[in-house]
């Protein structure tokens, strides 16, 4: 397991580089990150157009800096990822909509990845 992945899976959240550092709650699924952004979601302005970001990882026991990273950037369609949004879906918390919620997403949201460049 590389680092990347394995504080992606101890960290329910990260930072991106955007147009000021943004603290975003993602999912670890299948050799990438995903976050979604949009109503009623967390804001994330510029990610979807983008085609790389910094992506930082900190420690969930003391806060350090673990790793930093680029990232491919790709906006994912919802109904071809089924699996990772279901993921993603499951690892929301407090979601004021439950069952309904990833049909939310296909209407309301960007579901992205973030594929760690080699």
């Amino acid at each position: 397991m590389t680092v990347i992945e394995e504080g992606a899976k101890k960290s329910g959240v990260l930072w991106l580089a955007l147009d000021k550092p943004r603290l975003a709650w993602h999912t670890w699924h299948e050799g990438a990150v995903y976050v979604v952004t949009g109503e009623g979601e967390q804001v994330l302005p510029g990610l979807a157009g983008r085609d790389t970001v910094e992506v930082i990882l900190r420690s969930k026991d003391n806060g350090a800096r673990l790793v930093a990273f680029e990232a491919d950037v790709e906006v994912v369609d919802q109904a071809a990822e089924a699996e990772a949004v279901a993921a993603l879906a499951k690892d929301r918390l407090n979601s004021p909509d439950g069952a309904g919620l990833t049909d939310r997403w296909a209407r309301e949201a960007t579901v992205i990845k973030l594929r760690p460049r080699s």
